[in-house]
């Protein structure tokens, strides 16, 4: 009842400091549903998907390219207020149970590839990574000797440390920060 009109016991027993924070008969915002024929409002922005792709020929081997068929709407206050440009936006799918419980398989992710370089790292921040083409999201720290790449699941996914030699071999780049996710619960 209360939630439904603002009235009923939902302040029953509690103390009148914060009853007076509690609006009675606040109205929630409606939703509109959108698709990707619905055009955007002036404070919105497409943001378009990263994803591997096999290269041609067969080769085994993966690039990380642009989807021009998947994007997802974000507010443009929203993206400011989070110290992101909209041309550096991006968003990527997560696969796996390396970052459980934060990210289960299937979520979405929101990447900054404006903070793409090891100056950029914060230790214990979320970025997606290239791995010689393998599309990741890892926490990521910086040790005297390179990086550490780690796993939310530490149980089956171990760290992994690499050194700045290692990180040329294995042509492991930053592709940006994760600045905001999403996933539905199962």
């Amino acid at each position: 009842m209360w939630l439904a009109e603002g009235v009923g016991d939902m302040l029953k027993g509690v103390p009148d400091h914060h009853a007076e924070r509690i609006q009675p008969g606040a109205k929630l915002g409606t939703i509109e549903i959108w698709d990707y024929e619905t055009p955007l409002d002036d404070d919105e922005v497409y943001v378009p998907f990263l994803h591997e792709v096999e290269l041609a020929a067969g080769s085994g081997r993966f690039a990380i390219e642009e989807s021009s068929e998947s994007r997802l709407r974000f507010n443009k206050k929203d993206l400011r207020h989070n110290g992101v440009q909209f041309s550096n936006a991006k968003c990527v799918k997560v696969g796996g149970n390396s970052m459980v419980p934060v990210l289960r398989d299937g979520a979405t992710v929101g990447v900054n590839v404006g903070k793409n370089s090891l100056s950029d790292i914060v230790d214990g921040e979320m970025y997606a990574i290239n791995h010689n083409g393998q599309l990741r999201v890892k926490q990521v720290y910086r040790i005297p000797i390179g990086i550490r790449l780690r796993s939310f699941n530490r149980d089956e996914h171990p760290d992994e440390d690499y050194t700045f030699q290692q990180i040329q071999e294995q042509q492991i780049s930053i592709l940006g920060h994760v600045f905001w996710w999403a996933m539905y619960s199962r």
